[in-house]
């Protein structure tokens, strides 16, 4: 029993410890994103341990956008050429938005209605920025917030709000006018469930959904088609003074108060800070990537399951291991950084389609002397304008034409393109808007990953010939969609089954007049099944240790009988053959060993215990142990 112990241990030890260390077997670090052992765990159980919310993954959300965006402090900049610099690297990393931050106290300085200063126009160098966007075809989300000092009694510190929010509104309307046409997307505020960025006061939901109003009604009547962005909510647990607020207990004081019909748009923060972007525990009391679902989740259970979830800050700090700066948020390698990146951007568009635009944090703070900050090293570029890897991972990830993930997606989405004398219609829709097609010729087609697609289209009039990668499509007979019975909107799958991956529809209009609303694209996960495979080769680890160990007691309680526990002991070797344990760990690199795993079996290959000299027994006269087993002759 004991040598089937041994064996059997043995065999399945070898068998899962190099199946992980072969080259085809990167599987875990493939999946997690991660290289520690620790953080793969973590990461490959929280798979199978998502939290049941109700993020209403399929729900008609008008995302029209790539989610390229990027953080910048253009309001810093002085120098023309550091200006364009920063607008060409943008340009080159494929940065379709930026993220701007517009002080109130920076424009309208000194009195209400004032726009001068000494040195000219305060607005001059927003008009410079903003002309400048507009010429490298990038579009600007504006953050309007920090108060200036006249509109409040109180001074004592930075970013209380104004006490006449009617102020802040007036600010707002003269902001969307002046840049009409150039801007329309708006952040009102930012982070105000933190004492920081709410006057080191305690935060207030309905405090906020004032201001959030008042914003609103002024920006709609400057222009009815700005977009309305929520604050970026801190991710917090709150404290008990109340002057940090959990940003999940925040937001449904928000909808409580009234707060949800004032915005267009729902943003969240994506800091991940102590792990990576692939760390699926979504927890009340957790900080990581995962908590945007919570946010989500509060969203869907307050009716608002069609109004998108923008990012408004993702990154992790490459803050120096031997930097003289508390690690205050995290602290990763510049290559970790870039890493991270991607995965993060590859998660949000494969997992999350109610996720709109991503702004990463950030491109690069201007001033040198920012070094002594640790958000300096957010950054994807130094001051300097140095480089580091993420910018070449962020510019990778953006890459190439739009592509649909899996999810519904509108008809504006900008992985469909159209041909011929499509126009906009108002008449019904899951947002209001569809496309019609004009005449016999008229065509769209679009690019999808995933397993499965459909369309969203009207019966009652319209035939079309449906082309998947070139082919009939595998749903409809002889690839031709019908829709000449019937009457409504319909989601009709046009091919299922087909292999994870990029696939390409065309759809040409044979006859009549196509409405059409969008697609609705499936993956069937395979991520699972390769996890599947990682957990059983982890099993099949543990189960040849577990069995190695009991091999090994079975041999020690064969020889020597059941031993003695004391409280004081030593470990002394054990002759069991090094090539075993050689071969076992050869050639695995020092982050793929698996310490819990080997360490346990190594003591148990090497090891056992012994009691102590001063307190040992003297072995029985009638059973001597032979000389080759006293421990001075031991290896």
């Amino acid at each position: 029993m004991t040598r089937l112990l041994l064996a059997a241990g043995a065999a399945l030890l070898v068998i899962g410890l190099l199946a992980l260390r072969t080259p085809a077997a990167g599987w875990l670090e493939e999946v997690t994103g991660e290289t520690d052992l620790r953080l793969q765990s973590v990461n490959l159980l929280s798979t199978f341990a998502y939290a049941p919310l109700d993020t209403a993954d399929e729900a008609p959300v008008q995302n029209d956008t790539v989610p390229f965006g990027m953080n910048v402090f253009l309001e810093q900049e002085v120098e023309e050429w550091k200006l364009r610099r920063t607008f060409e690297l943008l340009k080159a990393a494929n940065v379709r938005w930026i993220r701007q931050q517009i002080p109130w106290s920076d424009i309208e300085v000194e009195a209400k209605g004032d726009f001068e200063t000494e040195y000219g126009s305060t607005w001059a160098k927003y008009d410079r920025f903003i002309d400048l966007a507009n010429e490298y075809g990038i579009q600007i989300l504006a953050r309007l917030d920090s108060p200036p000092n006249w509109s409040r009694t109180d001074n004592r510190v930075h970013n209380r709000p104004p006490d006449n929010f009617e102020d802040y509104g007036d600010f707002v309307e003269a902001f969307v006018t002046r840049y009409k046409g150039k801007v329309s997307h708006f952040q009102i505020w930012n982070e105000p469930n933190i004492f920081p960025e709410w006057g080191w006061q305690a935060a207030d939901a309905g405090g906020y959904a004032t201001l959030l109003r008042v914003a609103w009604e002024r920006a709609k009547a400057a222009n009815p088609e700005a977009v309305i962005v929520a604050a970026a909510l801190a991710p917090t647990l709150g404290t008990e003074d109340g002057y940090n607020e959990n940003d999940l207990v925040y937001l449904q004081k928000l909808y409580d108060a009234g707060g949800g019909r004032y915005f267009d748009v729902m943003s969240a923060m994506g800091y991940s800070l102590w792990s990576g972007p692939l760390d699926r525990r979504a927890e009340f009391d957790r900080v990581n990537l995962s908590r945007v679902r919570l946010i989500r989740d509060v969203m869907v259970r307050n009716g608002d399951e069609r109004k998108p979830l923008w990012i408004a800050e993702l990154g992790w700090n490459a803050l120096p291991i031997d930097a003289p700066i508390i690690a205050t948020h995290g602290q990763v390698s510049r290559q970790m950084q870039a890493r991270y990146l991607e995965d993060a951007y590859r998660r949000i568009q494969e997992e999350w389609p109610w996720v709109g635009l991503v702004f990463v944090w950030h491109l690069r703070m201007v001033h040198d002397e920012n070094r002594d900050q640790p958000l300096y090293y957010f950054g994807l570029l130094d001051a300097d304008f140095a480089v580091h890897p993420a910018y070449y991972a962020y510019q990778r990830a953006a890459a190439g034409d739009p592509i649909a993930y899996p999810g519904r997606r509108s008809e504006s989405h900008p992985a469909i393109s159209v041909e011929g004398g499509w126009s906009y219609d108002r008449d019904g829709g899951s947002d209001g808007w569809f496309l019609r097609s004009n005449a016999p010729g008229d065509a769209l087609a679009f690019r999808f990953r995933g397993t499965s697609a459909a369309l969203v289209v009207r019966r009652g009039e319209g035939m079309a010939r449906v082309l998947v990668d070139g082919r009939p499509a595998p749903a409809l007979p002889d690839g031709w969609l019908d829709l000449r019975d019937g009457s409504g909107w319909a989601t009709v799958p046009i091919a299922d089954g087909l292999p994870d991956g990029e696939h390409r529809v065309d759809v040409l209009v044979e006859g009549g007049r196509l409405a059409f609303d969008g697609i609705l694209v499936r993956r069937h996960d395979a991520t699972i099944g390769t996890l599947g495979v990682g957990l059983g080769v982890a099993a099949v680890t543990v189960v040849g240790a577990l069995f190695f160990l009991g091999g090994v007691a079975t041999n020690a309680v064969a020889q020597r009988g059941l031993p003695v526990i004391r409280p004081r002991r030593r470990w002394v070797r054990v002759p069991l053959p090094a090539e075993l344990w050689a071969e076992l760990v050869r050639d695995l690199p020092p982050d793929r060993r698996y310490p819990f795993v080997i360490a346990a079996v190594a003591e148990a290959l090497r090891r056992r215990r012994e009691p102590l000299a001063d307190e040992a027994p003297a072995p029985p006269q009638e059973a001597p142990i032979p000389a080759g087993d006293r421990p001075e002759a031991r290896p």
